[in-house]
This record gives structure tokens, C-alpha cells and sequence, in this order.
């Protein structure tokens, strides 16, 4: 019997598994994949150290006509897909309000600090191949008009005064200069200078799971269709073979439900899939930082592999087939900013965020087992949070004190009402 079994090995389940294996804990990872080819594989590649705001549901009424119509690029939804995702969207409408959100960002806050220092430590003890797939010189949030620019210039220093994130304005004559591919079309940008961007986010992954392993954890390759409280532990079932541990952690993403619900806990989760594809350019065109496109919805990544566009949310059922409708139309208006190339890849890849309607993810131990702690539900910010919750996971799951409070993140709130 091992003291942990861990099922899902994207970002949060390697990472909980290092810091439980650094506590002197024996660890198994458990995964029909390999690591971090999923949820953690498809995204921008930010380590969001600015984003103390989560993702809202949209209340200005134009943004929801526009979605409503299917003419957002940023978010589109599922005809099909309302009848069953309405109460869990309904509540995350409700919990944007600002007086709700205003609370929510103050308990989010705390976390996303944690983002840097998490992957610094992680990416310190994986090595330099970890480490040189990182940039540290920030992104951009760039706006086509000027009157958006300076709002969220506002935002930003607020930002800035309230929980020290550090920004700069940049005026579209330095913006060209910093980015001279551009072709025009911007105002400027907020220049976000904290946070790090990641040229290759499943191989950062990979190198986080060889640390995982060059630390004694094993890795079971298998879909665990199982998994029970068995004589004060648990068991995962993989293939018919069992295994056994004193604690199980659940950091299944979108898939969580799966195992959840046998365990009687039926929460409000639902998915943000999402879509991106990589691009060669024409001309020489280089993008040197990842650029974010706020007015139409989509972000252009600098990437091993070439520029990658991610598209915004789109709201539908987590197994639904593709439906890349706004990679098309991104890609439209990405070409306007770029001189784009060739599609890369044989097809977009297709990706799904699992979310909470109050914004937040759940992180800490099931109320109603002894011995079962999940990490899940980070919506856009899976792959910033993976690292600071496996720390969270690991400390409160070996009895220390967290390194921030995690009462906020309980799964409690959503089983009492």
C-alpha cells in the first residue's frame, strides 16, 4: 500500500505528487494518458501571475447579445448543449455580480500569488531543460481601440495598488517596435510584466513528471474506472489490477465528475472548450511575446512548434465532437495584426476547461470520506495553478500549516445549499 494515489496527471496531479514525494510520502500517479497531453497541454502557455481577476460571465448586455447571436468570437455556446449546462451558468451569472465578484477576487488573489514561486521552485529542482522553456519578460494585453486601452489601463493600476502586479502602458509606436510584425490595427497594450509565458507547455509537463519520477513516484498508465474506500484507505481499479493507498487525491479536470458522482458528491461543474492550432508566418514575421486580443478573443503565442492562436470559451457538453467555429473566425481577424502562414497542425486541437460557477477552483480534502482530497476546477488557470495546489494539496493533506488560506476553496460551498 502506498501513502498516496493520485488520479489525473496533468499539471495538478504531478505537481501534488512532487510536493508529497519532497514530504516523504510514496506516491502513484494514475492516468489513461501520458502526462500532461490533455487539459495542460492546449493552452496559451501563461503563468498568470496579473490575473487576480477570473473569468466573469459577461453582464454587459451588447457582449451577451453578441454571444446569444453566435457573432462573439470570444465566447459561443451549444444550442443543444443549454438544456443541461443552465443551472451551473445561471449560478456563475449570478456569482459575477459585482458585489459577489469583488469577494471572489479578494480570495483569488492570495492563490495566484503563489503561481510564480510554485513553478520557480519546481522548475529550479527539474533543471535547466525545464527552465529554458520559459520567458520571463511578460505578454500583452493589446486593444484596437483607445477608449478600451485606457480602461483597462485603470484596471491595471488598480491592480497594481491593491495587490502589486506590475504593468506597463505601451502607446502603439513602442508597441511596434517591440513587436515589429504587427502590422497595425492596435492602439497599444497593457504590457503585464510579471507574469511568464511557457514556449512549449506539455514539455514543461513532461520535465515536472521526470522530477515526479526521479523522486520515487510511480506512474500507472490506465483509465481508472473505479475508485473506493477500502479498510481506512482507497483503491483505484486500473485494467483489473488494484491499488491501494492510505489517501487518494482527485485532479481529473473535466473528467472529475466521472469519479465524483459514484462518491455521492454532485457539484456544478461544467467545461470551457476551448481550441488552438499553430501557424508558420510569411515574410520573416517573428512574434517575439504572446499577444492578446481582448475585442475580438483569441491570443497569438509565441511556440516551439510556431505561433499558436487559442481560442476563447465555448460553452458545451465536455464530450461533445469539435466544433472549431471560433478558431475560424480568430484566425480571420489575427491576420489583420500578422502576416500568418500555413496551418501547422492536421487539426485544431480541442481542449476542455473544467469551471466553477463562483470562478474558483476546489482544493482541499472531501468533506464526507476520510482520506480523499481533490484539486480541481481552475477554469483558465489550470496551468498557473497546477504547482501552488499540489503545495496546497501536499501541506494540508501531511498536516502543516498551508502556505495560504484555503477555506475559500472548500468544496463545502457548494454541498450546503
Amino acid at each position: 500500500m502506498d501513502d498516496v494515489i493520485i488520479l489525473g496527471a496533468g499539471i495538478v496531479g504531478v505537481a501534488t505528487g512532487i510536493y508529497l514525494l519532497r514530504r516523504g510520502r510514496s506516491v502513484t500517479l494514475i492516468d489513461r494518458r501520458e502526462p500532461g497531453r490533455e487539459t495542460s497541454f492546449g493552452n496559451a502557455g501563461i503563468i498568470q501571475r496579473e490575473g487576480v481577476r477570473p473569468h466573469a460571465f459577461p453582464r454587459d448586455l451588447a457582449m451577451l447579445m453578441q454571444v446569444g447571436l453566435h457573432l462573439s468570437t470570444a465566447a459561443r455556446y451549444e444550442p443543444l448543449a443549454l438544456p443541461k449546462l443552465a443551472p451551473a451558468l445561471l449560478r456563475y451569472w449570478w456569482e459575477s455580480s459585482p458585489d459577489h465578484y469583488a469577494k471572489v477576487v479578494q480570495s483569488y488573489a492570495p492563490l495566484i500569488g503563489r503561481s510564480i514561486v510554485t513553478h520557480a521552485d519546481l522548475m529550479a529542482q527539474a533543471g535547466p531543460e525545464a527552465e529554458a522553456l520559459v520567458s520571463k519578460s511578460g505578454w500583452l494585453l493589446a486593444f484596437r481601440t483607445d477608449k478600451k486601452l485606457r480602461a483597462e489601463a485603470l484596471k491595471a493600476q488598480e491592480d497594481h495598488d491593491r495587490f502589486g502586479i506590475s504593468h506597463r502602458v505601451v502607446e502603439w509606436p513602442e508597441l511596434k517596435q517591440m513587436e515589429p510584425a504587427l502590422k497595425g490595427g492596435l492602439a497599444g497594450a497593457i504590457h503585464w510584466t510579471d507574469p511568464w509565458t511557457v514556449s512549449d507547455p506539455g514539455a514543461l509537463v513532461t520535465q515536472y513528471f521526470e522530477l515526479f519520477q526521479r523522486l520515487g513516484g510511480k506512474f500507472v498508465s490506465g483509465g481508472a474506472n473505479a475508485l473506493e474506500p477500502d479498510n481506512g484507505g482507497w483503491t483505484a481499479t486500473v485494467d483489473g489490477v488494484r491499488h491501494s493507498a492510505k489517501q487518494a487525491v482527485i485532479a481529473l479536470g473535466p473528467w472529475a465528475p466521472d469519479v465524483l458522482e459514484k462518491l455521492g458528491y454532485r457539484l456544478p461543474l461544467f467545461v470551457k472548450r476551448g481550441y488552438h492550432m499553430h501557424y508558420d508566418t510569411k515574410k520573416g514575421a517573428k512574434l517575439n511575446t504572446l499577444v492578446l486580443d481582448p475585442e475580438v478573443g483569441y491570443a497569438l503565442a509565441p511556440m516551439a512548434r510556431g505561433i499558436r492562436l487559442t481560442t476563447g470559451a465555448e460553452f458545451a457538453l465536455r464530450d461533445a465532437a469539435p466544433t472549431p467555429v471560433q478558431l475560424d473566425k480568430a484566425e480571420k481577424s489575427a491576420r489583420e495584426l500578422i502576416d500568418l502562414g500555413e496551418r501547422v497542425d492536421a487539426q485544431p486541437w480541442k481542449g476542455a476547461r473544467p469551471c466553477t460557477p463562483d470562478m474558483m477552483p476546489i482544493i482541499g480534502k472531501a468533506p464526507r470520506h476520510e482520506g480523499l482530497f481533490v484539486g480541481i476546477g481552475h477554469a483558465h488557470h489550470g496551468f498557473t495553478l497546477g504547482p501552488a495546489t499540489g503545495e496546497l494539496l501536499a501541506q494540508t493533506m501531511t498536516g502543516e500549516e498551508t502556505a495560504i488560506d484555503i477555506k475559500p476553496f472548500g468544496m463545502e460551498r457548494f454541498l450546503h445549499r
